[in-house]
């Protein structure tokens, strides 16, 4: 082994045993590592918009009304338009009528039970509702409709993750977070591009 060879070697097991002993003292000492989120506003059709993001994707697209505040004391948050950017450039693709299926990647954080609730609402295709009655039967819980109004309730990543596109039974809006203006806009956006020429069967 040449001197330069050592060097290198001797360099990287240096390496190794120092990020083997920060993971040992981490371990050792319950020590927690904050998550760094990245987090933006921008403006929209439907209004104000928060956005976050995790190193896996979009975790939070929140209506300026009703924003879930992220803990300052579980993240280490930073402001930043760069890493913002991607999705909204997606969402202002999405509310020109350009783009109905999002391609960015999302962060879902809940229970088991919403996790299923809102893998379900992204497999409602753009411009179709389903009813909470619908979305109960598909994840397994028939009986679970009010559970999922609740989880819909608590969907952190809106528009991407489509709650809008959820309706009551005989036809009806419901709740929707961003209120029922924004829900009955972001329908008649999706149903527009995809049959222009039909009357839109939405009720109030």
């Amino acid at each position: 082994m040449t001197g330069l060879q050592s060097a290198t070697w001797f360099a990287f097991q240096r390496a190794v045993f120092a990020g083997s002993l920060a993971i040992e003292i981490v371990r050792r000492y319950n020590i927690s590592v904050m998550e760094s989120i990245f987090f933006g506003r921008t403006s929209s059709p439907v209004g104000p918009l928060f956005l976050a993001a995790s190193s896996k994707g979009l975790l939070r697209l929140e209506f300026q009304g009703r924003v879930m505040m992220l803990d300052p004391k579980k993240f280490d948050l930073h402001e930043s338009a760069k890493a913002i950017a991607p999705y909204i450039r997606e969402l202002d693709e999405y509310f020109s009528g350009e783009r109905r299926d999002f391609s960015m990647p999302i962060d879902l954080r809940g229970t088991p039970f919403q996790l299923a609730c809102w893998r379900a609402l992204v497999a409602i295709p753009y411009g179709e509702t389903r009813s909470y009655a619908e979305i109960a039967r598909i994840i397994g819980h028939p009986k679970a409709f009010r559970a999922v109004g609740m989880a819909n309730n608590r969907n952190p990543i809106a528009i991407v993750v489509p709650c809008h596109r959820v309706i009551a039974t005989g036809g009806s809006l419901c709740g929707y977070g961003g209120g029922l203006d924004v829900k009955r806009w972001l329908l008649h956006l999706e149903q527009a591009h995809v049959r222009p020429c039909l009357p839109l069967p939405i009720g109030a």
